[in-house]
């Protein structure tokens, strides 16, 4: 009886365990892409707005309207984030194809590094701004 007891304590406990997210705001800090450090641009900021599944991705310039560059899906599961783009306003490669990140929050920073389909490494950093 306890050990019944015991366990569907454990499954209720989990059922209301709150899911990760990625919600709120995040201003691109620049990445390592196949092995060389490269830097955030300094005349514009690159910034991606996640809810609990969906993210739009914006460039932002002093003196013009925010434009929208990208949107996509995310799920999280354990250290993973499968990030598949559903828009570019560029030509890419990438397009509904989901991509494999692992994933770690370290403070204010989101660390997103994995393998793209053209076998290159990245290894991108977010600041969260809200």
């Amino acid at each position: 009886m306890k050990l019944i007891f015991i366990v569907l304590s454990s499954f209720i406990l989990y059922s209301f365990q709150l899911q990760p997210t990625l919600k709120g705001s995040w201003k691109y800090a620049g990445d390592i892409f196949n092995g060389k450090k490269e830097a955030a641009p300094k005349e514009y900021a690159l910034l991606r707005k996640y809810d609990g599944a969906h993210y739009e991705a914006f460039v932002v310039e002093k003196g013009y309207k925010d434009e929208k560059y990208e949107t996509g899906n995310y799920t999280l599961r354990g250290d993973t984030c499968v990030d598949t783009e559903t828009f570019c306003s560029q030509p890419s490669k990438i397009t509904n194809i989901p991509i494999h990140y692992f994933y770690a929050v370290r403070n204010d920073t989101l660390v997103l590094k994995g393998v793209l389909p053209n076998g290159k490494r990245v290894e991108e950093y977010w600041k969260r701004v809200r």
